[in-house]
């Protein structure tokens, strides 16, 4: 006869004493064994332990997922909505970093342009304030050269023969470093190039003509360092 390992429960009407010896916290303290003279009644002193576990029932739905799955699914999906907006917020993130860096690249090459546009200005009319200074001293090189009178053989002209070379040397180099004068006898008044301190009616002259020089204007290069001071017809 096929002997069965059994989980022993005490009862009083349990026949098979000698096999089963209970303990005081009514519990087998050895393993029994079922034969034949284990004679137990309807209520059972025994539970037949096969070697299988019973697996507990497990409460499903109407569709048949059990709430474990539905819990493990529902998981899964809040996961998935924080990963997308962590996703999200990261996109957004880098976006943002992505115009901040365009905007710092635009005002760095802005700021790059400003700083050549100002360098190269600069050494434009590096020597604008030198030129001011010789201006001057032209004017009154030209005054006393006006002095001068036809006869060459006299004294004044002979002492002026001096200045008239010192003015030219003065005018070369001025010259050289694109300083020119501005054009005023005889022309059209503009009044960025001419500043008019004088007006007179001439017959036979338009309104609006320079008519008289009283000192001359200067331009470096481009840039106008002395307006040109001028009697203007009307």
């Amino acid at each position: 006869m096929e002997t069965k390992t059994e989980n022993c429960t005490c009862h009083d009407d349990c026949t098979c004493k000698s096999a089963c010896q209970c303990t005081s916290d009514n519990k087998c303290s050895i393993e029994c064994t079922c034969e034949e003279a284990c004679n137990c009644d309807h209520t059972g002193c025994c539970e037949t332990d096969t070697g299988m576990e019973e697996s507990e029932p497990v409460d499903t739905d109407e569709e048949g997922s059990s709430p474990k799955s539905e819990k493990k699914k529902k998981g899964m999906f809040n996961k998935k909505d924080k990963t997308s907006e962590k996703v999200k917020e990261l996109e957004a993130k880098i976006h943002a970093l992505e115009e901040k860096a365009l905007r710092e690249k635009a005002e760095l090459i802005n700021f790059r342009r400003r700083k050549e546009e100002e360098t190269s200005r600069r050494l434009k009319y590096a020597n604008e304030d030198i030129v001011k200074e010789l201006l001057p001293i032209i004017d009154n090189f030209e005054r006393a050269i006006d002095m001068d009178d036809d006869n060459l053989e006299d004294e004044v002209s002979k002492f002026l023969a001096g200045f008239k070379m010192i003015y030219c040397n003065f005018n070369n180099i001025l010259e050289k470093y694109g300083v020119t004068e501005i054009k005023a006898m005889n022309e059209v008044f503009d009044p960025t190039v001419h500043q008019a301190v004088m007006t007179e009616q001439r017959e036979g002259v338009e309104a609006g003509m320079v008519i008289e020089v009283l000192q001359k204007g200067y331009q470096l290069k481009d840039k106008v360092i002395r307006p040109s001071m001028v009697k203007v017809s009307e």
